[in-house]
């Protein structure tokens, strides 16, 4: 009777066994069909010409569910594959990664606040009401300054650049006006240095990506490493070559590499890691950077004269974003002209770093701004809506 009921166990649990095991294929192979969807999105937008190659990287708080790389460098027959750890021209994202977080930072440690004005720091910057001009202006850009100036052509060193946007009037009072602005994150990036005492990058990796372990996140990347680095716009105006290893940006070229505005390169498992520190406000693998207080100060909406919180970007309600529709109210992210995005969502537990050249041959090629929110929609779906 003992040996039967044992059968009998051996039986049920050989059952249960495979059951449990029928269960984990029938959800795998649904998860594979639901990502192919994500596959299908991007290889449709490279066939169509949006960017020649991507890297799409979805996270949450406990690390990587999807990590895929599509294309190629170029469009030329021979380029290059991209693949998982190829490096980026981030370009305005480096506002987020690397300013954003460095004023973050300083204001962890004292060193600055978002109501100190930016006279502060710059004891020349107060005419024209710039002496009202506070660093939250600049993080919210309601700083007053223009979104951009062609100073690049007018220049020839760094600190001529620094000393044109310093001097560069106001168009609208400080707190008042919304208008994006290369120039306040410039700003930011100088008055780092001031309170440091060294650059930007160095401290930016002093204290954000090595500690992150970010290792192929930095200005300025080597030339041993060109062969990892998506090459962006073919340059007919200016610099009159491929840029390849070296800055898009022109004002960031003509600062040497280093600005607040521009100039980063990252790969998508660093800013996986970046990401995943984020969401589980400002520490990641018992290495804290930021307080969890700070990382929701400055990933909040401000107010209502726009949709930025300092620094980074909320979704817009009500009209395009490119969040896309699904993430919530709470997801704030970044984007960067070159064609890349991360945007990160802590109510719903997930990021989304996606790393296009869209740039490549030529600026004025747009498709990516229908491309990413689809991606983000779809994101969603396969991997929180209630029947994933």
């Amino acid at each position: 009777m003992k040996n039967i009921c044992t059968l009998k166990h051996s039986f049920y649990l050989s059952v249960l066994f495979m059951l449990n095991a029928a269960i984990l294929f029938i959800s795998s192979a649904g998860q594979i069909q639901r990502t192919e969807k994500i596959d299908s999105l991007i290889i449709h937008a490279i066939d169509n010409g949006a960017f020649p190659g991507a890297v799409v990287l979805v996270g949450d708080k406990n690390g990587i569910i999807y990590h895929k790389a599509f294309g190629a460098f170029t469009y030329d027959e021979g380029a290059s594959p991209v693949d998982e750890y190829t490096i980026y021209d981030i370009a305005s994202m480096t506002k987020v990664v690397a300013t954003t977080s460095t004023i973050m930072h300083l204001f962890d440690n004292g060193a600055i606040h978002p109501d100190d004005t930016v006279t502060a720091f710059i004891p020349g910057y107060t005419n024209e009401y710039k002496q009202n001009v506070t660093i939250k202006d600049l993080l919210l850009h309601t700083g007053g300054l223009p979104s951009w100036k062609e100073f690049y052509s007018e220049t020839a060193s760094r600190s001529e650049m620094i000393r044109r946007v310093i001097e560069t009037p106001l168009e609208t009072a400080p707190g008042t006006h919304y208008q994006y602005s290369d120039l306040g994150m410039i700003l930011l990036g100088e008055i780092v240095e001031r309170i440091s005492g060294i650059p930007i990058d160095q401290y930016a990796s002093k204290y954000i990506f090595e500690p992150l372990e970010m290792n192929s996140t930095m200005f300025n990347p080597p030339q041993d490493l060109r062969d990892t680095v998506a090459p962006t716009e073919i340059d007919t105006l200016w610099r009159r070559e491929l840029v390849h290893g070296f800055v898009h940006d022109e004002n960031a070229y003509r600062m040497d590499g280093v600005a607040g505005h521009a100039g980063l390169f990252s790969n998508a498992p660093d800013l996986a890691g970046f990401a995943q520190m984020m969401l589980r406000g400002g520490e990641l693998k018992g290495t804290r950077i930021f307080s969890s207080e700070t990382v929701r100060l400055f990933t909040s909406r401000y107010n209502e004269l726009s949709s930025r919180a300092f620094g980074w970007d909320t979704k817009t309600e009500g009209g395009y974003s490119s969040a896309g529709t699904r993430l919530s109210p709470a997801s704030f992210g970044h984007t960067g002209f070159t064609g890349t995005s991360i945007w990160i969502d802590p109510e719903q537990d997930i990021f989304i770093v996606f790393l296009t050249n869209r740039v490549h041959p030529v600026r004025v090629n747009t498709e990516i701004v229908h491309t990413r929110p689809d991606l983000h929609d779809l994101v969603i779906e396969v991997f929180r809506s209630t029947d994933s």
